[in-house]
This record gives structure tokens, sequence and C-alpha cells, in this order.
């Protein structure tokens, strides 16, 4: 293992909660959930286990949608499809000594993941049968992005790596030298017809044409600054999101950003320290900050519509937007509901007690959330 991911996995706790120093032990602690009084219901639909859940190291494993199945796989090398709409299981598939560490990425009939032993695995979308496995020699802390081309993983040393999609075979690699020191984990690639977007743990976000994988732009969204390493930390490790053009990227110690998807120019950015995805909606971004802080930003200012800071401390997941809300989860296992047109709390329930990390999958009105514990519970609001 290379000396930078050593520090990784030593420091991952402490990062995550916002590197804060030494003081009063009180004052660390997340802030207590003020009552509220819910206006929407959020219903639970079903639920089910999961194995181990995200295991013990700080992995964020999350679930993937595919048509009308739900697949999602646990640390210890399980498995498992579901009917999205109902939990009904179509099928398992335990991997014997797998330790999985990036999941899932779906797409083309297939159900893809990553390994802290440097595997890329695909399963068969409909049955789970073993399709192929890829070794290419560091760990993936994020799923894979698939399309029926190829699959591309992100490593922990930030090389992409582009797989034929249906042998495995290697068709290309992008090199980059990572940071010295850095969170455990990496953001997902985002595939589009021709680019792939990945964010560094430099603080850059590159796009690279995705037949050859040659670079077309790179922009940097955090310029490292202090006197250690520690304090020169700026991963971009939230998932990227595209829209109408607008790549949305939050980065460590960094900024808030949107950029021209096609050339990489910055179109807005704002001062701001996350490791989660930003949502979109109603002209607004909406990003969960390392402080435990949500923010609506104004695409078109940059200026912060409302802040909500009920969640201090409290380490809020990505974000996901769902109707005329916002949703996020945190690290006792509550979910909640926002509005996006002030950030007060709307709804609140919880889903598993040894909290939840993963971002909100929100698709077509429901949203999944996956707790540590291994909890799979799928929401609607009522």
């Amino acid at each position: 293992m290379k000396p930078f991911n050593i520090l990784v996995l030593l420091l991952a706790g402490l990062l995550i909660a916002g590197c804060s120093s030494k003081g009063d032990k009180k004052a660390q602690q997340p802030l207590a959930l003020e009552k509220i009084s819910s206006e929407v219901k959020l219903q639970r639909e079903w639920s089910a286990s999961v194995g181990v859940g995200q295991g013990k190291l700080w992995n964020r494993l999350s679930p993937a949608i595919e048509g009308g199945q739900l697949f999602v796989a646990d640390a210890a090398g399980l498995v498992v499809a579901l009917d999205r709409y109902t939990g009904k299981k179509s099928w398992q598939r335990k991997l014997k000594k797998v330790e999985v560490s990036g999941a899932i990425g779906a797409g083309a009939g297939q159900v893809v993941l990553g390994t802290l032993a440097g595997e890329v695995i695909a399963l068969d979308a409909a049955t789970g049968n073993e399709l192929w496995r890829s070794n290419i020699g560091s760990e993936v802390l994020a799923a894979p992005a698939v399309n029926d081309r190829v699959v591309v993983v992100q490593t922990q040393d930030d090389r992409l790596i582009a797989l034929d999609a249906f042998t495995g075979a290697r068709r290309w690699v992008y090199e980059s030298t990572p940071a010295l020191l850095t969170l455990r984990g990496t953001s997902t690639p985002l595939l589009t017809d021709y680019l792939v977007y990945a964010g560094l743990s430099t603080g850059k976000v590159v796009a690279v044409e995705l037949e050859h994988g040659l670079p077309v732009w790179e922009q940097r969204i955090a310029i490292p600054s202090g006197r250690t390493e520690l304090e020169r930390m700026v991963d971009i490790d939230g998932s990227l999101t595209v829209k109408d053009g607008v790549l949305y990227v939050s980065a460590f110690n960094g900024h808030i950003a949107g950029l021209d998807e096609q050339t990489g120019r910055i179109l807005w950015q704002r001062e701001g320290s996350s490791i989660g995805a930003v949502a979109q909606g109603y002209g607004n971004a909406y990003v969960s900050l390392d402080s435990g802080e949500i923010e609506a930003i104004d695409e078109r200012s940059s200026t912060v519509l409302w802040r909500n800071e009920g969640l201090l401390r409290r380490q809020p997941t990505g974000l996901g937007v769902l109707s005329s809300y916002v949703v996020t989860a945190d690290l006792e296992g509550y979910v909640h509901l926002l509005s996006q047109v002030d950030g007060r709390f709307v709804a609140r329930t919880r889903v598993d007690n040894k909290g939840v990390r993963v971002r909100p999958l929100v698709e077509g009105g429901w949203m999944y959330i996956y707790g540590n514990g291994g909890k799979l519970v799928a929401l609607t609001i009522k």
C-alpha cells in the first residue's frame, strides 16, 4: 500500500468530520435535532437487509438502478438485485474472498463493482452470474461508470481506466499524479456519449475523450493552501452531476461550482468545503457543507439564498432532489426533507441507527436510503 493511502486510512474519520482541532468535546458533538412539525409524510414502501452494509472501513457503497431493478452490494461481497417498487429479491450472489469498496455501477445489462484488491467485477444484471473480472492494480473506492461500450473506473491513485464493457479488456488509461494526502474515497466518473468527467485529489476536474482517453480540458476548483499536507487537501469526492449543459462539482477546502460541460469554463462558483454531491433544482444548486450546513446557491449570482444550520456536525450526506424538496441523511441514520424554497425541515424519519453516509438515490418519485448497517429503505412522499 502506498504511503499516502496509509495516511488516508488513519485520518478518514477525522477528516470527514471537518478536520476540527482539539477543544471542548461538548462543542464537537453533533447538534441535537430540534423537533419539527411534519408538513408531508415520508412513506416507507419497503425495507431490506443487505449483509454487513458499509463494513468497518469508510466505504460509500451506493446502490444503482437499471430499469425496474435496484442493485446493492455490501462490503463483504454480497450483491443483491431487487424489484425497486416492491423490494422483492430477484437474485443474490456472494462473491467469495472479495472486499467491495466501490459499488455499484449498472448499465447495458451489467452490474459492475470494484474491490480493495484492485479488481473490477461484472455480473449479469438478469441473473447475477459473473461475466468477467479485471485486475487494474489499485483499489477502487467509487462506483464504476457503465455504458454499452465501456466501464470506466477511477482508482485511489487518480487514474482513470477504461475497460471493454463485454470482456473487461483494458482499452486505455489516463494517468494523473495524486496529492500526497487524500481523503478516503474518489468521485464516481461521469459518462456522456463522448466524454468522461472525473474529479481528482488535486482539486481539478478533467474531461477525457471516451473513445481513446485523450484529455479534452481540465479546470481547477480548489487551490491547496496551508502549511501542512493536512491543511492542503483539496479532494473532489462528491459525485459529479450534469444538467442542461452545466457540470456541478464541489471540493474539500475549495469551491462549489458550475462548469460549462463542453469547455470546463467556470460559469459560477462560491467558496465552500464539501465532499458531497451537489443537487440542482429551481435554478439553484444545493450542497451539504462539511460543517453540516445545507446551502442553496443562486446559480445566476452565486449568492446564498438560504442556509439551514440544523445539521451542524451531523455529517449530512450529499443531496438529492425529490419533487420540490431536498433530501439528505446523517450520521445517526435520520433522513431529512427540506423545502427547496426556504430550506425549512418539512419531514424526518430514521432508517438505520448505525447511520447513513451514502447519498440518497432518487429516481421517479422514489428515494432509496442505504444505511451503514445494511438497512435498505424505499421511501415516497405522501
